[in-house]
Order: structure tokens, then sequence, then C-alpha cells
């Protein structure tokens, strides 16, 4: 056994991480050592900390229920009161294994497999296996074969003792399958979700936030709105629109398809397989390969499903060549693409194996680069907040130490970077070496209505695939020269982007979004043709409008609307009828009286243009 760092190490080591990274890491190990005890024989796999707490993988005897949860709290609970010591220990790989050996712990093999060879291996213990603590055996003892200690394979870091997170500040959320490594041919643990924090009132506040957001999650509300589905007949990762989404994806797409016509771009298509070859030109295959689908043999040639748009844009490039004349050249496309992900890692619209990103690539002189940056944070700002987001966090991310291309180009296009968000007057933060290997970008995160942040849109220069794939034009001095590649992506995905929509929204669109902006409510049949009437005066005008069909009293209908969450409700009575006009309530501004079939037309087209509400 090597000796330990000493304290002052460790609390350098700690004070460059954050103390909430920190505390969560300590609970995870905490609830680990809790769940062996509760639930004897239990195997302990990996227990990262996420963005908002931890989690642990076991692989149980039995099956821990929700009903667990509170005991396995109450365990951690007098663990932490014990302020049992937290100690780091650089060991040896031979001598780690045969602890781990004689502990039983199967997956914790795995895991020392995967520690490359001259890499430091580090465990941390929970109580001290030198000086002692005679309390820890009253959490430890029948866990692992000591007295007064557990210990874990760990990279660290952690607080220093138990005790330093408060007993009133973390809490177990749930539970769910998870396939070992991310692998569904491999055994299925039980993963225990939870969360930590530095005071009980962020924790509420936490929790709060959260039961937000479940009411906000895009999965249930698809469902319950009858937007989308994954159907697992066809596989998992797929998306289904159903008529009400999609009616949403084609106004999306329909913006944005105008918005870049009136910015200068023009638009593309390409194909959604191409030979095996064109990826191992531009990279993919060597770099990226175990995000792919396996290729598919077609006349004794392989053929590979597109994981990226980047290279058919390249060709459509090189197919003549251009002038500078010509400079910059920008072109757009919603390419569907496909990419492999492992069933564990699946997550409604936000992970998925079939997507359709909103693509566009910019080829341009060095000198044009500034311009160009800046007209797409401009195209990316009046679209995001066309859609409902003002706030961004936004991050230029500079050379990274294994890169592609010369100090000078890279000098160039970082500055040029740097040069557009100044013009733009955004705040921003320097991600210094955290760019790509073929040059820096920039990349942009929107903030929804309940604060959370989510990466949608993203600016990156390329010098690896000009050069890979030979790119040229003919600059003025008549010599030939590789133009600069931009890569730049708004929504992201339309899928993902839908996702957060719903979210942002909670699924109650504002009604240029909205799949029915208008819904009819008759109060008997008798006055469904008046009805009819309507819908077609106000569908020739462009408003999506329907009529409740289900003959259900009058009451019933405004329910129904209610949770379909329907922006504009007109009743036909009666009164209606003889008047010819309608009786109109909306979601966000109530009764708005009684109106006649120009007046409705004319403020819901207003509301509409204006992306305002009615």
């Amino acid at each position: 056994m090597v000796s330990s760092l000493t304290q002052s190490q460790e609390n350098l080591s700690q004070h460059e991480c954050k103390k909430l990274t920190r505390i969560r890491h300590t609970c995870a190990h905490i609830m680990a050592i809790a769940v062996q005890k509760l639930f004897p024989g239990t195997k302990i796999a990996t227990g990262p900390v996420t963005e908002n707490g931890f989690y642990y993988d076991f692989d149980c005897p039995v099956s821990i229920t929700i009903d667990d949860l509170g005991k396995i709290e109450d365990q951690m609970r007098l663990i932490i009161k014990a302020n049992l010591p937290i100690i780091r220990e650089e060991v040896q790989r031979e001598e780690i294994r045969a602890e781990i050996t004689e502990l039983n712990e199967p997956l914790k093999l795995e895991i020392l497999d995967r520690i490359p060879e001259g890499e430091i291996i580090t465990r941390y213990f929970i109580g001290s296996p030198d000086t002692g603590k005679p309390e820890s055996s009253l959490f430890i003892a029948d866990v692992q074969p000591a007295s007064n200690y557990w210990w874990d394979l760990c990279a660290g870091p952690h607080i220093n003792f138990t005790g330093e997170i408060h007993p009133d500040a973390f809490q177990l959320l749930n539970i769910a399958g998870a396939y070992w490594q991310g692998d569904e041919t491999k055994p299925q643990l039980q993963r225990i979700y939870g969360t930590a924090w530095e005071t009980k009132a962020e924790l509420q506040a936490y929790l709060k936030q959260r039961e937000e957001a479940l009411r906000r999650d895009h999965r249930k509300l698809g469902q319950e709105l009858n937007l989308f589905s994954i159907q697992e007949d066809a596989g998992g990762g797929l998306v289904f629109w159903h008529p009400k989404g999609a009616i949403i994806r084609y106004i999306i797409e329909d913006y944005w398809r105008k918005a870049h016509l009136e910015s200068g771009y023009q638009l593309l298509y390409t194909p959604h397989i191409a030979n095996l070859d064109l990826w191992k030109t531009s990279g993919h295959f060597d770099f990226y390969q175990e995000n792919m689908f396996d290729s598919m043999d077609v006349e004794n040639q392989a053929y590979q499903i597109k994981p990226m748009n980047c290279p058919f844009h390249v060709l459509t490039y090189k197919h003549q060549l251009h002038s500078y004349r010509e400079l910059p050249l920008r072109w757009a496309e919603l390419g569907t693409v496909y990419r492999y992900e492992r069933s564990g890692t699946l997550h409604g619209l936000m992970r998925v194996r079939g997507f359709t990103q909103d693509d566009a690539h910019i080829f341009c002189l060095p000198n044009q680069i500034a311009d160009e940056i800046l007209r797409v944070l401009n195209l990316t700002e009046q679209t995001l907040s066309d859609f409902g987001f003002r706030n961004y966090e936004v991050n230029l991310s500079t050379r990274p130490e294994k890169s592609v291309g010369n100090d000078e180009v890279w000098e160039l296009a970082t500055s040029a970077l740097k040069q557009a968000l100044d013009a733009k007057g955004w705040n921003y933060v320097v991600d210094e070496g955290g760019g790509a290997f073929y040059g820096p970008k920039i990349d942009i995160k929107i903030q929804d209505a309940i604060g959370r942040l989510w990466q949608c849109s993203t600016i990156q220069v390329d010098f690896n695939l000009p050069e890979r794939f030979d790119m040229e034009y003919i600059a003025a001095d008549g010599s030939r020269q590789r133009p600069i590649m931009i890569h730049r992506a708004i929504f992201g995905s339309l899928e993902r982007f839908f996702g957060i929509l719903i979210e942002n929204y909670a699924g109650d669109f504002p009604i240029w979004l909205a799949p029915v902006q208008l819904r009819l409510l008759p109060v008997s049949d008798e006055f469904r043709e008046y009805a009819q009437s309507v819908a077609i005066f106000l569908k020739k005008a462009g408003i999506r409008v329907e009529i409740d069909s289900s003959g259900e009293r009058l009451g019933k209908q405004i329910r129904t609307a209610e949770l379909e969450k329907i922006p504009v409700v007109a009743v036909v009575g009666k009164k209606e009828v003889e008047n010819q006009n309608l009786s109109v309530r909306t979601r966000q501004s109530g009764d708005l009286g009684i109106l006649n079939m120009d007046k409705l037309m004319h403020r819901l087209q207003e509301a509409i243009t204006s992306k305002t509400v009615l």
C-alpha cells in the first residue's frame, strides 16, 4: 500500500474543483455504503457526478424500490453524522486487483482493466484504514471485510469528512434500469439517482424546479397532446411525427427556409447514403466510427448511411471550380442524419438515432470570416428570439493541444470570432483549448422559461475538411487557394429543438406555433352548419381551425380544449348563429367577447404575424 497524499496536498487538489461537485461525489459513495449495508450481496459499479446530482449503479440480488429510498437516506444521514474521514490513496495495479478479487467485485475489475497502463490509479476510503475510527464499524461492518472503513476505486475528488455534507441538503430521487457500460448486451443494473446541495434552501429550490421540469417533460406532453411517438416496433430512437407535431415542424421548417433565403443562403438537398470511401476521406470513418451504423453492401461496394451532412456540401462545392468573386457561398440544408446511440442513452427527442440538422456551410475568403460570423450571429439572434429565447450563454472555444492547421490560420479565425462577438456586443466566456481539433468555435446555450440552459446553436471554423478534400478557389492573382469553411447550426436538430420548445412552453405554444389555433365549439348539432361555414372562411385566411366533433356538452368541450391547450375557442350557439358572430375566449387573455368573423380573422392574423399573444 503506497502512502496517501498529505492533507495539504489533498486540500490543494480539492480547491481546484467546486465544492458542490465534491459533495455530490462523496454522496454517491455514502449511498453505495448504505445500499450495500441494507442489501447484503450487492456489487457496485460506477457512481459519477451528474449536472445536478449523482447516481450509482448496483448489481443487487433483490429489486430496490422507490419505497426503499427513505431507508437508504436514513442510513446515509447516520454516516454523515459520524463525520468519517475521506482519504485518497494511490495504489499499484496488481495490489489493488488482488483486493478487488478478495472483495468479489467483478465490475470493479472491469473498471480497473479499462484504466490505461501508466495512469495513476487511486481509491478513496470512507473511514480511516490507518488511524481507525471505532464508530465507523457501525456503518461499514458487513459491507466490506474490514472493521472501520469502506473504499472504492475512484479518480475523485471528494470532501475531507462526511460531516461536511448537510444532512438535510440531499435527496434520493428515483431508480432506473441501466445496462452495464451502456451496452444492451451486458447485464442490467439498478441505478439510483440523487441530488445534493450545500444548503437545505438550495435543495428545496432545486426540487421545486425539478417538479416544474417534470410537469413540462416533453415525453409526457408529447403523448398527452398527440405530437409525436417513439415506436419501439420500428426500433428505438426513431421519431414518428404525428399530425399535430408535424404541422409545428412544417411551421419551423417554413420559417427557417424563408429566413435563410432572405439572409443570402441557397438551399441544398443531398442523399442519405454514400460510398464508404467518402467517409474515409472525410475522416469520419477513422474518428467517428463508433457513432456510425454499419455499412451496407450495394453491388459489392460498401455504402454508409450518413452521420453528417458536411462531406456532401463539400462535394457540391467541388463539382466546379470557383472564383474568389463567387465567395462567400452560403449553403443550407435540413439534412436528416443517422447516428448509432446505445439504447441506454436514448432520451425522447433529446437523444435519438435519426434527426434532422439545420445545417449550413459557408465557404469564404480569410478576410470574410468576421463579417460572415457576425451575419450568422444576427440570424441566430433573430431566429431564437422569434421562438421565444432571448437569454443566452455564449462560449468561445480556442485551439486545443491536438489540432490541425498552422498558427497563422488559427489566430486569424479566432480573432475573427472574437471580433464578431465584440461587434455583436454579447458577453461571452473564453474556453481556452476547448475548440475542435479542426478549428475554433462559438457555442450558444439558450435559457428556457424555468432557467435551464440548452446547447443549441454552434458556429465552427474548419481547417480540416478543405485540406482533406483538396478544396480550392481561384484567387485574384490567379493562384489556387484553400477556402475557409464554416459549419453552423441554429436549432442543432429539429427533433431536439422541438423537445426544447415543448418544455419551454409546457406544451402551451404561442398562437403562431400552435397546431390548432382556433377550435369552434357548437352547442349542439343544429349549429354545426354555421360552424363549418366559419371554419371554411378562416381556413381560407390561413388560420388553423377545427370544429369539436365530440358531441359532448359545451362544458366538456371547453374543458377538453383547455387540456389540449388550444389558444382560442369560439362558442357557436343560437345567439351566435342569429347574429352571425362568435363568442370568443383565449387561454392567455380570457374572454374577448362577441366578434364577427372578419374581426376575429384580423385579430388572429395580427397575433400570428407579430408572434404576440391574442
